[in-house]
């Protein structure tokens, strides 16, 4: 998923920094296609007004480095009265510890009691426990968490690509083309949008538009990986295996040990054992690509 900035207003005064640029493109693997979805951002400390900024910040580098050390520090520092910074380090460092469950409950419970926080702040709160339940295998959960945040944060692009591929990993592809197409509306070039919705219309099997968004998405960025991983799943739907198979040799050519290699060389060999060597310059059967549900990792 998308870098989700950590901006939450905490009841001992916070200076909020500015939300770092987004990239272009999601991870490798992009979703659905045969690969783990992205994880979600590991969310970085705040600037503090305070002293115990001192400690919330040693407590989120921990969490990155050490999240025992860091749900050590936490349970001691909310014992102490740390309320909001503590219980957020608390979560995050359950999240590190791949309690993923736990850390996103923790999460939405931190959201509902920021009641003096702007609720734009609450929303990536709302936005880190979605990351947080997809991890945890439950993405229908962080639909739900997703959808939360957007109530208080209407047309956010992220939380709406977040939301989206969370419901295609729910297998919910026309959710999830609904909030794409909101994302598209407000930035027609932005291309995990692209990819992510050529995927699912691939999924409802609208392979029309699924390649002009795929089309769309490969001018943009010619040596995309996850769009040419996607548009030779696309072609291999309309029968067009030898364009398919030459989209999957160039994934595995140019992102050698990402999951998009992997998945690329998986389609190659279905592809072949559904025509046989012997018949590649003829080929004409579509060998569907596989679409399983991402694994959480």
């Amino acid at each position: 998923m998308m870098p989700l900035p950590l901006v939450i207003l905490l009841v001992f005064g916070l200076s909020v920094p500015s939300a770092p640029a987004v990239a272009a493109e999601r991870p490798d693997s992009g979703w659905p296609l045969l690969a783990a979805p992205p994880g979600p951002a590991k969310p970085g400390p705040l600037r503090a007004a305070d002293a115990d900024a001192e400690t919330y910040a040693k407590c989120m580098k921990l969490a990155q480095d050490d999240p025992a050390a860091a749900k050590k520090l936490a349970q001691g520092w909310q014992e102490r009265g740390g309320a909001h910074p503590a219980q957020h380090c608390l979560a995050v460092s359950l999240i590190g510890l791949r309690q993923y469950k736990d850390g996103a409950g923790r999460l939405e419970k931190l959201a509902e009691a920021m009641l003096r926080a702007p609720s734009a702040l609450r929303a990536d709160v709302l936005g880190q426990a979605a990351q947080a339940w997809v991890l945890a295998g439950d993405p229908g959960r962080a639909y739900a968490a997703d959808g939360m945040a957007l109530a208080l944060r209407p047309d956010d692009p992220e939380l709406l690509v977040d939301r989206a591929a969370a419901a295609g990993s729910a297998g919910w592809f026309d959710k999830a083309v609904a909030d794409l197409d909101r994302v598209l509306q407000l930035n027609p070039n932005r291309l995990d949008a692209l990819i992510y919705r050529a995927s699912a219309n691939r999924a409802l099997g609208r392979l029309e538009p699924a390649l002009a968004d795929i089309e769309a998405a490969l001018k943009l960025a010619p040596d995309s990986s996850a769009a040419l991983l996607e548009r030779g799943n696309i072609r291999s739907l309309r029968g067009e295996i030898d364009a398919a198979r030459a989209d999957w040799m160039r994934v595995a050519a140019i992102a050698p040990g990402t999951a998009a290699s992997t998945a690329a060389k998986t389609n190659i060999a279905r592809v072949d054992s559904a025509t046989g060597d012997e018949a590649a310059p003829h080929r004409g059967a579509a060998a569907k690509p596989k679409t399983a549900p991402p694994k959480s990792q």
